[in-house]
This record gives structure tokens, C-alpha cells and sequence, in this order.
């Protein structure tokens, strides 16, 4: 069995935040990978850049997917981290991956479609994304795709510690949205400090990105 790391762009008024990012056409929604779902307040975390962040929440305002939303801090100029809370009428891909066994390592957009960057272990398990596109009218096309040995099998760049916290958080449901695990118990099981945890995977993750969308010579740490 191969891994499969593929870039999937995806269009859709209802896939959560288009309607936001139509509205501020300045602004840059990327996911928040380390952060990703708190389980009991079913947050999601994104950092934003936008020229002016009251056209921003405006456009939060309007965005019916949108439930809820706070701007949790500002990182630097034209920068900040937003949490947001989702309502029902919100097309989400992430339990697709998610039930798929897969991860969905960066979410961005890409004017008002989406740009996801997707680990899975098999590459059959595409199919379920693409049947929901389908059942949900969403416009989807595979840009890129690349197949590994299983990440059980195959550093990636990774070192031992990191692969092993990875697999332990597949396996514990961390990478779920929402989360059936938290980083304190992923950290319990890895028997290791929660910020150790937290370091482990925040690295793995970047190296998965790195060999998915990176030429050996353009990595770097």
C-alpha cells in the first residue's frame, strides 16, 4: 500500500469562508495545521492576511457558513489568527479525509476556491472525496498527486519521533474534526511533555508538506 500526498483545488459559494473571502478580495485564509479543532467548543483556526480587517468581518458577517468568529491575535502588520465556528449549511471536506483514514495537511485559498493539500494511505480512498464533490455540486480537479511507501515505511524526512507521533495521532483520532483526541492524551500515549508533543507533530507535519510539494533541493527546515 502507497501513501498518497495529492493537491486538490475545490469551488464551492457554500465550502466554508468563499462567501468571506469574496467579499475581501485582499484577504489570505490559510489553515492553522498545529492548532487545528478544539473538541468541546468546536473551533477551527485559520491565519488571515487582508488589508483591513473590518472589510473582513464584514464579510464574516454576510458568510452564512460562518457561525461564529474572533479575531484571537494579531500576528504582525495585515496579519492575525481568527477562530471560527461553523454552521450546518458549511460544506466541509475534512470528515470526507477523515474517514477516509486521511489528514488534510494545509487548507488556502486561491481567489474564492480552495487549495488543499491531502495525505491519505491509499490512493483509492480519493473516490470518497470526489462521490462527495459529485452528491454536492462542488467543483473539484486533482492538481497534483504523489504516491510513497506507507508512512509506517518510509522516513519522508522524518525522524523516528516524529513519525511515531504522527501515526499515534491517526491512530487516536487527534487529525479528526472534531478532534476525538487531545494533544494532552496524544502526548500520554508518546509518553512524553505536551509541548514535546506539540513540536513532534508541528515538524512532522511540515515535512510531510515538504516532500508532497518541495523538490529535494528547494526543502529546508
Amino acid at each position: 500500500m502507497a501513501d498518497v500526498k495529492a493537491v486538490v483545488r475545490a469551488e464551492h459559494p457554500d465550502i466554508v469562508l468563499t462567501q468571506t473571502v469574496a467579499h475581501d478580495r485582499s484577504s489570505k485564509v490559510k489553515s492553522v495545521s498545529e492548532a487545528g479543532t478544539d473538541p468541546t467548543s468546536g473551533k477551527f483556526f485559520y491565519h488571515i492576511e487582508s488589508s483591513e480587517f473590518a472589510r473582513f468581518e464584514a464579510g464574516l458577517e454576510m458568510d452564512r457558513t460562518v457561525g461564529a468568529f474572533e479575531r484571537v491575535i494579531e500576528t504582525r502588520d495585515r496579519k492575525a489568527i481568527y477562530s471560527f465556528e461553523y454552521t450546518d449549511e458549511a460544506k466541509i471536506l475534512s470528515p470526507v479525509i477523515s474517514a477516509a483514514n486521511g489528514v488534510i495537511l494545509d487548507m488556502k485559498n486561491e481567489g474564492r476556491a480552495w487549495l488543499l493539500t491531502v495525505w491519505i494511505p491509499d490512493r483509492t480512498e480519493l473516490v470518497h472525496l470526489w462521490e462527495y464533490a459529485r452528491q454536492h455540486g462542488i467543483d473539484i480537479e486533482l492538481l497534483r498527486v504523489n504516491e510513497y511507501a506507507s508512512l509506517g515505511h518510509t522516513d519522508a524526512g522524518l525522524t523516528d519521533s516524529q513519525r511515531d507521533a504522527l501515526l499515534v495521532a491517526l491512530e487516536t483520532g487527534y487529525f479528526e474534526e472534531p478532534r476525538d483526541a487531545t494533544l494532552s492524551e496524544v502526548a500520554d500515549e508518546l509518553e512524553i511533555s505536551q509541548p514535546a508533543a506539540s513540536g513532534l507533530l508541528r515538524r512532522g507535519v511540515k515535512r510531510l508538506i515538504v516532500s508532497s510539494l518541495l523538490d529535494d533541493g528547494d526543502a529546508r527546515e
